[in-house]
């Protein structure tokens, strides 16, 4: 007699995951924002309202990023201060994307300009990820570990 087989269960690529749990953080997030904003809309004026919620949120999305997204033990000023430059850019980039299509259409139709601020904001996003994973939450090594690595390939070899 043969053993029952098992089904073999596949995994996502940690990559993949990782990508996966930064796009339901930040659109959690994003979601989030939006709803306090409709909320402080007869509170204070939009544009303090908008900073504010930027702001708090960009904080908040760094530390679920940090934990959740990246499983990264990297805390502190510097992470929110690079995250944060991140975040910057891909405005820059949606912005830019939305003034290169008012120069060639002067008054698109909301199809249009939504299909290309979504796209815009789409590869900023990957953008994003990818910068705060190999440069804002990456593991750190020390010289010691470094050099005790390439000490251990050597013998190995």
């Amino acid at each position: 007699m043969t053993a029952p087989s098992r089904p073999q269960t596949r995994t996502l690529h940690p990559l993949v995951a990782a990508f996966v749990r930064f796009v339901v953080c930040g659109g959690g997030v994003g979601l989030a924002s939006s709803g306090v904003l409709v909320l402080l809309n007869d509170r204070i004026p939009m544009v303090v309202a908008n900073a504010l919620v930027t702001v708090v949120s960009t904080v908040i999305a760094t530390e679920l990023h940090g934990r959740v997204s990246f499983r990264s033990g990297r805390k502190g000023w510097r992470v929110h201060l690079q995250s944060g430059v991140t975040v910057a850019v891909s405005y820059a980039f949606t912005t830019g994307a939305l003034f290169c299509l008012y120069s060639v259409r002067s008054e698109p139709s909301a199809l249009v300009e939504q299909t290309v601020y979504l796209s815009a904001s789409a590869l900023a996003g990957i953008g994003r990820f990818m910068v705060l994973r190999v440069v804002v939450f990456a593991e750190r090594t020390t010289a010691g570990e470094t050099a005790h690595g390439r000490a251990s390939m050597a013998m190995a070899a």
